[in-house]
């Protein structure tokens, strides 16, 4: 399987989500599945797949869980968007979830795609304890001291200027969580070790790094177009960034030095690693 073909199989089952059946709130679900189904790498996803594969589990049944962190990211970027927040109006080439919407529908999107990453999770076919594993790795990644908690340091840090330290505690609960969950969920769905998870654990971390810091790279040097959302917005909204903090050079240095550390934490622990070593260079030179 390669990244092309994971994708493909993602979003084949993502489209069968939040269909509009006639009901008196389709457009809801319209909304909902207008930000999911709008594209993006599904990066998030593809760790899930490839880490439950690795650790020896059934890919067909863990789809649910991939997809259920799709959801609950893509949850985060219409909040993300929205006025109160980066007040963004491009995202993944298209209008942003409020601008087609309108805000409330778009807030409420957001709160029933997180909802419903959840009961994906509990529905799918996975026994119990994965089910479970899989439900509280997620919830610990996104809660009052994960990604939610990253987002609000986020907003707090506006307009000041931050040290490398207070910008990784930001990056590693806004960034980093989700992309950690999605790789301890892949061990956890296929019912993996404590050594796996452990692994699962480090390699996340250090690609989540390396991805919000490429991220801040883009936002300067990259087009519209290429990355399908307005750039140099983070120097507009006078954004603490590690492009900011270091410079396109050093930023580049440490992406490199992340990446080699996330595939060595693969070693001695997984056999079949290749895959995984791949993706991590491929977002290194990746353009949006």
């Amino acid at each position: 399987m390669n990244i092309a073909e994971y994708k493909e199989q993602i979003d084949s089952a993502l489209s069968e989500y939040f269909t509009p059946a006639g009901l008196p709130y389709d457009g809801l679900l319209e909304s909902m599945r207008y930000s999911l189904t709008a594209g993006g790498k599904r990066i998030r996803p593809i760790l899930v797949l490839e880490f439950c594969r690795i650790t020896g589990g059934d890919v067909n049944k863990a789809m649910p869980v991939a997809c259920a962190i799709e959801m609950l990211h893509t949850y985060s970027l219409i909040h993300d968007d929205l006025p109160c927040m980066d007040d963004d109006d491009l995202r993944r080439g298209k209008p942003t979830n409020h601008v087609v919407y309108g805000e409330c529908t778009a807030v409420l999107a957001g709160d029933a795609l997180q909802a419903e990453a959840f009961g994906t999770i509990l529905r799918s076919e996975l026994p119990a304890e994965a089910r479970a594993n899989c439900a509280e790795i997620l919830a610990d990644a996104v809660g009052s001291d994960g990604m939610c908690a990253g987002q609000f340091l986020d907003m707090l840090g506006e307009e000041k200027s931050l040290t490398e330290d207070e910008l990784n505690e930001i990056n590693g609960r806004k960034t980093g969580a989700l992309l950690i969950a999605a790789c301890k969920m892949g061990v956890a769905a296929a019912g993996g070790s404590d050594e796996q998870l452990e692994a699962a654990t480090l390699f996340g971390a250090c690609i989540g790094s390396a991805f919000q810091i490429r991220d801040d790279v883009l936002d300067v040097i990259s087009t519209n177009e290429q990355l399908g959302k307005p750039v140099g917005s983070d120097a507009s909204s006078h954004k603490n960034t590690y492009m900011a903090l270091y410079g396109q050079e050093r930023c580049m240095s440490m992406i490199y030095r992340l990446t080699e550390h996330a595939k060595e934490a693969l070693s001695g622990v997984f056999t079949d690693t290749a895959f995984l070593r791949e993706l991590a260079d491929s977002m290194v030179t990746r353009n949006s």
